[in-house]
């Protein structure tokens, strides 16, 4: 099984270059609030220190136009809409050229119906938990059976798992829903944006073992 890693909610450049040198496929910083927000200064840092690996932002309530100069200003590879968006706001980003992450946030089979919308103009659908009263980045896992039947729901995009992952959850995550990306914040951190070399280079050897067993 091929499957690639995000490491999000990054802060520092120095965590951003480590998790590159070991093997992240993609990158995140947060521009939608929380602990982990970053400005546009601090997020180009990052994307210069990482040799061409990626970098996500991730979005939410903002404009096409407030999100095009950001990611132009902080040479940022793509956003990550974490409300979601919508397809027409999808499809204006990648024609400018920009990769498109929707985010579906799932409590129950119910809402396997927002998938259907979120592959509109979406290069990759990521699902996560919905949790109340939080918007992300709160460590609560998706349960897999959910995130199985999303991945098999999802169609014409990539499929990203996120939500709670950890190095040692991940790999019965791998098995049961088999995601093609997995992407993690909390879950390799010593505190909130301020992440442990020790788990990140242990979450990420296990996403590296699939491909070495591919």
């Amino acid at each position: 099984m091929v499957v690639e890693a995000k490491i999000c909610g990054l802060t520092r450049p120095d965590d951003a270059r480590l998790a590159a040198a070991w093997g992240a496929s993609w990158l995140g910083v947060v521009f939608a609030g929380g602990p982990r927000q970053v400005d546009v200064p601090r997020a180009r840092a990052i994307v210069d220190a990482v040799d061409g690996v990626p970098v996500l932002g991730v979005f939410a309530g903002l404009e096409a136009s407030a999100i095009l100069e950001c990611c132009a200003a902080a040479g940022l590879s793509g956003a990550q809409l974490h409300d979601g968006g919508s397809a027409p706001l999808a499809s204006q980003l990648a024609s400018s050229g920009l990769l498109v992450w929707r985010v579906v946030r799932m409590a129950g089979p119910e809402d396997l119906v927002l998938l259907d919308d979120a592959a509109r103009g979406a290069d990759v659908v990521l699902v996560e938990p919905r949790v109340a009263g939080r918007a992300g980045g709160s460590g609560t896992p998706l349960d897999l059976a959910l995130a199985s039947a999303a991945r098999q729901r999802v169609r014409g995009s990539r499929f990203a798992l996120a939500g709670g992952l950890t190095p040692e959850s991940l790999p019965e995550a791998l098995r049961v829903v088999q995601p093609g990306i997995v992407d993690v914040s909390s879950g390799v951190e010593h505190t909130s944006g301020i992440k442990s070399p020790e788990r990140m280079k242990a979450f990420l050897e296990v996403v590296c073992g699939e491909q070495a067993g591919a």
